[in-house]
């Protein structure tokens, strides 16, 4: 890269944040009312309805059918992740899930090593070690056995496995095949458990929904344009303003508290994810 520019790419990190944030509590508003399955469908429903005159622009499918399969098989994956994602939100304290969720780079180093051919070096090693002691510290197996916790962690490591698949699959296709693919299938995997369980959402829940679509879609593009103008060694430490943020939405909104082990677990799994960060910058 030329030049960076890290001004423009954390306006748009902050757009990232922003969106993440806003479906993170529209997403649990709505699954007080609708079933988690309702609140997939209409996420990826919407979204795909956004996405098909842009990709009918852009060529339409000639060209990104090459890894149909694998598009399948990581959507599966992400489908259930966001599933379980979804279903933490209603389970445990907002920063919580967001805590357990920024293990994902850690799984995703194991996965990489263990199916990409990526070296596990030292310092991965000594942050996978911190990050899992930043784990224990929030779950605290033995202490309390809450099955949000569980939840949560099982959506980062599908969530892991799921970004393992992209950057696989993103050696042949564009970013916008990939978000493309995950809208339109996830709307066809979710058609008939949103049936099932479908309840119209109440009239003041209706911006939720607009919430929900909207942040869902529009939290990509952002994303994909801080780090268009940025290493992402540079851009994704500014993903970590999430955790404080989700606390004190979490506060604000729910009145949620956070203990200390769960202060001290969160911090724990932010330092591993330093380490990861500052050795790769440095190499």
């Amino acid at each position: 890269m030329a030049q960076q520019k890290v001004g423009q790419a954390a306006v748009w990190m902050a757009g990232w944040l922003t969106a993440t944030l806003g479906m993170t509590i529209a997403g649990r508003q709505l699954a007080q009312e609708v079933s988690v399955f309702e609140v997939m469908l209409l996420r990826s429903g919407i979204a795909s309805l956004i996405l098909i005159p842009i990709v009918m622009l852009n060529g339409g499918l000639r060209g990104r059918l090459s890894q149909l399969k694998l598009h399948l098989i990581r959507n599966s994956v992400h489908y259930v992740g966001q599933y379980a994602w979804f279903s933490a939100l209603l389970l445990i304290p907002l920063a919580e899930v967001i805590a357990i969720e920024f293990t994902m780079p850690l799984w995703i180093a194991i996965l990489a090593t263990a199916f990409l051919g990526e070296r596990l070096y030292g310092y991965k090693v000594a942050a996978l070690i911190v990050g899992f002691g930043g784990v224990l510290m929030i779950v605290r197996p033995g202490l309390t056995l809450n099955v949000g916790h569980m939840v949560a962690l099982a959506a980062a490591v599908l969530f892991a496995v799921s970004v393992t698949l992209t950057k696989y699959i993103t050696r042949r296709d564009s970013a916008l095949t990939v978000i493309f693919f995950m809208f339109t299938m996830q709307s066809v995997m979710g058609a008939v458990p949103a049936w099932l369980t479908w309840v119209w959402p109440s009239p003041h829940n209706w911006p939720w929904v607009a919430v929900v679509a909207l942040a869902g879609t529009s939290s990509h593009y952002c994303l994909s344009k801080a780090i268009s103008l940025a290493d992402a060694t540079v851009v994704m430490p500014m993903d970590f303003l999430r955790l404080p943020l989700s606390a004190l939405a979490g506060y604000l909104i729910y009145a949620e508290g956070i203990d200390a082990w769960s202060m001290v677990g969160g911090a724990l799994i932010l330092a591993a994810n330093t380490i990861n960060i500052v050795k790769a910058t440095r190499a």
